[in-house]
């Protein structure tokens, strides 16, 4: 008999007759022989009233009695279900999360999961019973206090249930139809994916598909759950997300793990910088292109913010690595290009070395420590390159066994293979994400020593700010640039932390700019399909659109771009990648396309 959870959001029991479906949905899984857990989320739009009311009350209420007011959204909703259940002849039981002992960090309004104890679930499922489980909620492990998840907390509470209770299958049921290759809103022909692994799935969430919280798919991937994301309104199958065969994650710490896996190093590399290239659409499309037209691979490729302008053209930087194998080919290639450039940097004396986890860039202080081990063991970082599941610097090949030493140390973890991605289909891209919440900001002229990167990142973090894509620039004159991106929520904050420092650390800038968004496109089969970049910036510079920065890893390139050419970028690169479809399909009651 299979244990399957089942998590149904707001929207899917926002009334009587969707609870009444809800329930009709449940009972066929139930007549097929298997045992269920249904997770459920507060009715509609009843969470948002409920804060609403509070901050009509306080412009600062205590966390304490927010949790305990945020929590009766669910309570509503699961005991409506279970009479709604037992009314239709299931056996039902609802159990708020403190019942099912749902043990949680101390924290209120975005405590993390711990542990949960299985002994109540199980012993009614054994009677025969449908658990219903409020999701988004646990209790305090000390103080014995309701604490709520904070964002996608139903979400992390089935999968985090589905795990304790290693559940055959996690299914997740919203008002789409599982997941898709962009945002429908706005490009309304884009098509259902079938399939996408964890690490992909990272990645776009992280991005801001709202279908799954990064936090739901980060347990799922450490302990091996499998997911399906279906539609409340439909018999779909929907998109299945896998996970690795093997499962790493710790029971008693669900959440909380060490985040990094370990450390990895490549040192089959060689750095090839373009100094002040104009700032115009099509130049990395040429170049980029002309690498693909010749079967040359390139592997981290990072563009820098915009130079200050001479004669009213503005300048950049680009540099990216190859194999060394290919070094004398790439030269001569470049060289001939004649793209404009001031000045060509060739290195072979490089090795890239990498932290690989979960859900890394999503936490402030993890990058910052990585800068830190190593500006503390002397070792200078030329290039960094940033992505939810890694990140990468470019050192010099003479400090490679020291810094391996060094973060194998710092993260206490093992060195890891190189591993080559395995495509879940024959298609490179999987999907194309567009984040319009980030801003940029870039620090000029920072000293060119060990540990200035890591500095500017613990100002940040030790304030909770979360850095998203990290460009470092290449060194000239004893200096570089470094520019991110942050939700745009933290900005002012970011800038002033960054502003205070600027005397102690030695840089000279501080520059914001919030009119930009950030384009990306996400597969695992684009490490298998040379060219996949250079594809996407043609797209761009095809529809005029200038890329302003660029970062890449091996399962993602993100462009920035102008935010009121954002959605036109967008649907530029996903027409490009031929994901665009052409049947109906249902989201709620409303309809777009889909192949």
């Amino acid at each position: 008999m299979a244990i399957i959870v089942q998590k149904y959001g707001g929207s899917s029991v926002a009334d009587a007759d969707r609870i009444k479906a809800v329930s009709d949905r449940i009972k066929k899984t139930v007549n097929q022989g298997n045992q269920v857990v249904v997770v459920v989320s507060a009715m509609g739009k009843t969470t948002d009233n409920l804060m609403k009311l509070a901050n009509s009350l306080s412009d600062q209420p205590c966390g304490r009695e927010l949790d305990l007011l945020l929590a009766a959204g669910e309570q509503i909703s699961i005991s409506l279900l279970a009479i709604a259940l037992q009314t239709i002849g299931v056996p039902a039981i609802a159990l708020t999360g403190h019942q099912v002992r749902i043990i949680t960090e101390n924290i209120h309004t975005r405590a993390r999961i711990l542990a949960i104890e299985t002994s109540r679930i199980k012993n009614e499922l054994e009677q025969g019973k449908v658990v219903v489980v409020a999701g988004f909620q646990g209790v305090a492990a000390n103080f014995h206090e309701i604490t709520t998840l904070g964002r996608g907390g139903s979400d992390t509470s089935a999968v985090a249930i589905a795990a304790a209770l290693q559940a055959d299958l996690c299914e997740i049921y919203t008002d789409v139809p599982g997941i898709l290759t962009t945002d429908p809103r706005l490009v309304p022909n884009a098509q259902l994916m079938k399939e996408i692994s964890c690490d992909e799935m990272l990645e776009m969430a992280s991005l801001g598909a709202k279908v799954l919280h990064p936090r739901a798919v980060e347990i799922a991937r450490n302990f091996g759950v499998k997911l399906a994301v279906r539609s409340s309104w439909l018999d779909d199958e929907g998109t299945f997300v896998t996970s690795p065969k093997f499962a790493s994650g710790n029971l008693q710490t669900i959440e909380v793990n060490r985040f990094v896996d370990g450390v990895c190093i490549d040192q089959d590399q060689a750095k090839i910088a373009l100094l002040h290239i104009p700032d115009r659409p099509g130049i990395a499309s040429n170049l980029f292109g002309a690498f693909a037209n010749a079967g040359i691979d390139v592997d981290l490729i990072v563009q820098s913010i915009q130079k200050q302008a001479v004669d009213d053209e503005h300048f950049n930087d680009i540099a990216f690595t190859i194999s060394k194998k290919d070094l004398e080919r790439s030269q001569t290639l470049v060289k001939s290009l004649n793209l404009g450039a001031k000045r060509i940097i060739i290195e072979d004396q490089i090795c890239k070395v990498s932290i690989i986890g979960v859900g890394i860039v999503g936490r402030p202080g993890i990058v910052a420590k990585m800068f830190l081990a190593l500006g503390q063991a002397g070792i200078n970082i030329q290039l960094i390159a940033t992505s939810e599941i890694k990140v990468s610097c470019v050192i010099a090949e003479s400090d490679a066994e020291k810094a391996i030493a060094t973060l194998q140390k710092d993260f206490d973890v093992s060195i890891c293979p190189i591993i080559i991605p395995v495509p879940t289909a024959k298609i490179p891209v999987k999907g194309v994400a567009l984040d319009l919440n980030q801003s940029q900001l870039a620090i000029l002229r920072v000293p060119d020593l060990p540990g200035v990167a890591a500095s500017l990142l613990e100002q940040l973090a030790s304030r909770g700010v979360c850095v998203d894509m990290i460009i470092q620039s290449q060194s000239e004159q004893n200096s570089n640039d470094i520019a991110f991106t942050v939700p745009s929520t933290d900005l002012h904050l970011a800038e002033t932390v960054l502003q205070q420092a600027a005397s102690k650390l030695g840089y000279r800038d501080v520059i914001s700019d919030r009119a930009i968004a950030k384009v990306s496109i996400v597969g695992t089969g684009m490490i298998q399909h040379p060219g996949i970049a250079a594809r996407m910036f043609n797209a761009l510079a095809q529809a005029n659109i200038n890329i302003e920065m660029i970062a890449t890893s091996e399962i993602k390139v993100s462009c920035v771009v102008r935010q009121d050419l954002a959605i036109e970028a967008l649907r530029a690169i996903h027409a490009e990648f031929n994901l665009d479809g052409n049947d109906k399909i249902s989201i709620g009651s409303t309809q777009v396309f889909a192949n």
